[in-house]
């Protein structure tokens, strides 16, 4: 069991909270998913706490990270865009810390689950309907069927923009999901490999686990660049798409 490599996945109840007259379960996705956001939350405060001149460390990363994502949000939906800021770097960073925590032995990733990354997912979808009505009220339903365009064609395509349109929620989130996964399994896979040729072959064992074993460093490394990639796939798909609702260019 300790080297099934779906094992990490599971989703154990580790207590009870109780409500009242409910009793509310308390799983280790829940604690962790709190955990990513209690550090978060500290993490925040406690770099934008100095406001000094020379930044240090943590204000330093506070600046560079504020710095990157409002420039993904300006290139990608423009200065209207920046009303958004907000909502994309709490999306950024928590999927960022979400997926880095992951890699802590023992803890449980919470973005490998579907349901995490659908919700996000759907959050983003739902605020492109409100932000594209508030802005061009019935008029965002030209998204579809772009002017322009052929009569004839018109029958073709928007069948295919709708499908496309609805297909976002579902792509944005097993996109994540999938990546997480993969990457975890095979993590774990190589590193059950080191293992069971160290306690069946002995000394020599011990020499040919580091094979898979230097593989296992270099695949943690790439995780970890992973990790950090598919939060900013995340976020720069949310402005995307947040760009075709504030300006509707197709």
């Amino acid at each position: 069991m300790a080297l099934d490599p779906l094992h990490q996945f599971e989703i154990r109840q580790i207590g009870t909270l109780a409500l009242g007259q409910f009793e509310l379960a308390v799983t280790n996705q829940a604690v962790w998913i709190m955990s990513s956001t209690a550090f978060l939350c500290a993490l925040l405060v406690l770099a934008a706490r100095p406001k000094a001149l020379v930044p240090g460390r943590l204000q330093g990363m506070l600046e560079v990270t504020y710095g990157f994502v409002e420039e993904m949000v300006t290139s990608a939906s423009g200065k209207a865009g920046m009303r958004f800021f907000p909502f994309v770097f709490t999306l950024f960073t928590f999927i960022a810390i979400s997926n880095l925590s992951g890699m802590i032995p023992g803890s449980y990733t919470t973005t490998s689950q579907l349901t995490v990354t659908a919700t996000f997912a759907l959050i983003v979808f739902g605020m492109v309907w409100v932000v594209g009505f508030l802005t061009h009220g019935l008029k965002f339903l030209k998204l579809f069927a772009p002017s322009g365009v052929p009569l004839p064609l018109l029958f073709l395509l928007v069948p295919l923009e709708i499908i496309s349109f609805f297909a976002r929620p579902l792509t944005l989130s097993v996109r994540l999901m999938a990546n997480m996964l993969a990457g975890h399994i095979l993590l774990k896979v190589f590193a059950g490999f080191a293992v069971m040729m160290v306690g069946a072959m002995g000394f020599t064992g011990l020499a040919t686990g580091l094979v898979p074993g230097v593989f296992l460093v270099a695949l943690s490394a790439l995780e970890l660049f992973v990790a950090l990639i598919q939060a900013y796939i995340f976020a720069l798909l949310t402005c995307v798409y947040l760009n075709d609702a504030l300006h509707m260019h197709h």
